[in-house]
């Protein structure tokens, strides 16, 4: 069952602020705020839907396609050793928030990823991380 008072729908719904990297009808992505690594991105889809098993293909493929554009903008802007796309579904899996979400985890030699959901990112170097990869995403052929 989906929660409608999960962070991420109150992210939405414009309640919670985020540090948005990219936004359109149908998605919206942002830093991740107790990011795992330098960059660590998030893409959500505005529909409401628990869990990949959840969610209408037509929304999963639209979700699938803006988590690559947008994880080209963190290769551009970032430029990582390599990237973990990862999706969690329900506790047992590891997904700690009920709505959807792909991580665009960058990982770069030498550095271990930190825990999940462990410390906040600090406020600063979120914002310039987003404005970052704002500014490769606009180099960028469209979606």
């Amino acid at each position: 069952m989906y929660d409608q008072n999960n962070v991420f729908a109150k992210i939405l719904r414009g309640e919670i602020p985020s540090f948005k990297v990219y936004e359109d009808a149908q998605v919206l992505s942002f830093m991740d705020a107790m990011p795992q690594s330098e960059g660590h991105t998030l893409v959500i889809p505005k529909v409401e839907a628990r869990n990949f098993f959840d969610i209408a293909p037509a929304a999963l493929a639209d979700l699938i396609k803006a988590t690559q554009y947008v994880a080209k903008g963190v290769q551009q802007a970032l430029k990582p050793d390599g990237m973990r796309i990862i999706q969690f579904n329900e506790s047992a899996a590891g997904q700690t928030v009920f709505h959807i979400h792909f991580h665009i985890l960058p990982c770069y030699e030498g550095v271990e990823l930190r825990g999940h959901t462990r410390d906040w990112g600090d406020k600063g170097v979120l914002a310039a991380q987003a404005e970052k990869i704002r500014a490769a995403l606009a180099t960028l052929p469209p979606r």
